[in-house]
């Protein structure tokens, strides 16, 4: 007898308030016949506070082949199974995508279910270029190992994002100074949608001042965002100027800037001024 696969649902629960998990989570919960959790007695809480009963059983890092085979063989028994973490979003910073890849691999279906993610709200209010960014996780815990990554992201031009533990986020800040300068914009967010919910955006030395100086600042959860390195302008040289009073004895000043910035690579509105400046010499 032919017995559908069950579903292996990947469900987002909250990163602090309660209030943030969805009634789609919710109902899914209730409905599935196994949870999965990176921490049973952290889970616990949760359900406990919404009144779900689904039984509960561990999955980590460290959980030994034969649990995730257990796990996969009640999928294809048709079991439908929610994969939860601590907080968040799974496979975040957390355990889970080799359950999920193996429940590929076995043709079981796997649907997300989209919900609160700490790196995604620190992003939204960090006021920093959203359009690119860099999620790398934790660094590094060794000193040597954490200054190689930071020196490895100096000259990325993207928002780079990583999560931090409060025992090392003063020294991280510190080799950010160090090494991308004192100027580079960072903001860390701090026990996002808790009770002691911070957010701090500045220049890295501001930051870092701040964070070493005020305990407070050094306790709870980090996600620290990092401004891209601001890629160079051309600047406006002598060959540009020459080039600019050639092309305006042809063309208007507008035309002449267009078609300048596109051979140049400078922005139109500087030769536009450059234009406008050469106008007022002759």
């Amino acid at each position: 007898m032919h017995t559908e696969k069950g579903c292996l649902f990947v469900v987002a629960t909250p990163i602090g308030n309660l209030e943030d998990i969805s009634l789609r989570a919710l109902n899914t919960l209730k409905s599935v016949d196994l949870i999965v959790a990176e921490d049973t007695r952290h889970s616990k809480k949760l359900l406990a506070h919404f009144n779900i009963n689904t039984p509960l059983s561990a999955y980590h890092d460290y959980s030994k082949p034969a649990v995730t085979e257990k796990i996969i063989r009640r999928l294809t028994e048709g079991n439908n199974i929610a994969l939860i973490s601590d907080a968040g979003t799974p496979l975040i910073s957390d355990p889970g995508y080799r359950l999920v890849s193996i429940a590929h691999e076995q043709g079981v279906r796997v649907r997300p279910l989209p919900g609160p993610c700490a790196l995604i709200c620190a992003l939204c209010v960090a006021g920093l270029p959203s359009d690119r960014f860099l999620f790398t996780g934790y660094l590094p815990a060794k000193p040597c190992a954490r200054k190689k990554e930071i020196e490895q992201m100096a000259e990325s031009t993207y928002t780079w994002i990583f999560y931090e533990t409060p025992h090392r986020i003063v020294h991280s800040l510190a080799d950010l100074v160090h090494t991308m300068g004192p100027a580079r914009k960072i903001t860390i967010a701090r026990e996002l949608t808790k009770h002691f919910e911070t957010v701090l955006s500045g220049t890295a030395e501001e930051i870092y001042s701040r964070v070493s100086e005020t305990p407070e600042q050094q306790k709870g959860e980090f996600v620290v965002l990092v401004a891209g390195k601001e890629k160079e302008k051309p600047a406006v040289t002598l060959q540009a100027e020459q080039m600019m009073k050639t092309l305006m004895s042809e063309l208007s000043l507008k035309q002449a800037s267009s078609v300048a910035a596109k051979l140049t690579g400078i922005q139109k509105r500087e030769l536009y001024n450059l234009g406008l400046k050469l106008n007022l010499q002759s």
